[in-house]
């Protein structure tokens, strides 16, 4: 019954059988089969389906609460024999905030260095994605905003608190001041991050709790697109400030801390809830908290 589980919680993730199918590895004849045998053991519907899939039945709800919780059981069962076999092994999927992903890099660094035969999937998402995620077994843990979304039922280690950093052309008229307000960016070239992402939100109300809501001329969801467009277009972007030094760092660019807002914002390791955790995603989260103690 676990990989029928494993089907289902696919289909209710993918909202498409075929998309299901293929996240799977499985053809689509294959997943239906399965899932149709599912209802059949359950002697319930688990979802509306014609011609293609039309959502989750009452049951099909509640049944999928249990299949979270009875996959992740098994798979932590998993884990836990391997640990006592062969150590600390195994593959860690993280799912990272744009912003975050130089904190993805040091944490996985030092993690590393300690257990080396523990391999990375980093994968740049947003926050809400990432949370999706988490819940849908897609990723075994997250680097995300911890106060500024509803966040469920999560273990969570905060790692740093966001702080912002105008990005500009060592040319700009704003490369040698010490600061600078948000209201002063109005009306300026500015290119920021998609309205989807949450750190675009913050930047977003920031000016707005400033007096102004200036217009971004370039989106991206890309980091490195936005700093390629500060260096050779003559744009500005406000970024985290980790991140901004790590791209500014050898290029004609100046950063520039800008002036602190009312609330500052806490990002860090988010995980499922779970006690105990397996051994390898606990001493992922120790190492959070060792990197916390140590920021």
């Amino acid at each position: 019954m676990l990989d029928k589980l494993e089907m289902y919680i696919a289909v209710a993730r993918e909202e498409h059988f075929g998309r299901a199918a293929a996240a799977l590895g499985i053809t689509q004849p294959t997943l239906s089969a399965g899932v149709k045998q599912l209802e059949e053991q359950l002697g319930v519907q688990l979802i509306f389906r014609g011609s293609r899939y039309g959502g989750l039945t009452p049951e099909g709800q509640s049944a999928l609460s249990w299949a979270r919780k009875i996959v992740g059981d098994s798979r932590q069962l998993k884990e836990e024999m391997r640990f006592s076999r062969h150590g600390l092994t195994g593959q860690l999927r993280i799912a990272v905030i744009p912003t975050a992903l130089t904190w993805a890099a040091k944490l996985t660094a030092r993690f590393s260095e300690k257990h080396p035969k523990v391999r990375f999937t980093i994968l740049s998402r947003t926050s809400a994605e990432i949370l999706s995620m988490i819940e849908n077994f897609s990723v075994d843990a997250g680097i995300s905003y911890l106060d500024n979304e509803p966040m469920g039922k999560v273990s969570s280690v905060p790692l740093y608190r966001e702080h912002y950093m105008l990005v500009c052309h060592r040319d700009s008229p704003f490369a040698e001041r010490r600061t600078v307000g948000w209201a002063e960016l109005n009306g300026q070239k500015l290119c920021l991050l998609t309205p989807d992402m949450q750190n675009r939100r913050i930047i977003d109300k920031n000016f707005r709790e400033s007096g102004v809501s200036p217009e971004a001329w370039i989106e991206s969801n890309s980091t490195i697109v936005l700093t390629v467009n500060v260096e050779d277009g003559g744009w500005m972007t406000v970024l985290p400030a980790d991140m901004a030094r790590s791209l500014a760092a050898g290029k004609p660019l100046k950063i520039i801390p800008m002036e602190v807002a009312e609330v500052v914002h806490s990002v860090g390791l988010v995980a499922p809830y779970r006690e105990p955790h397996t051994p390898v995603l606990k001493a992922l989260l120790t190492e959070a908290r060792r990197m916390s103690k140590a920021g």
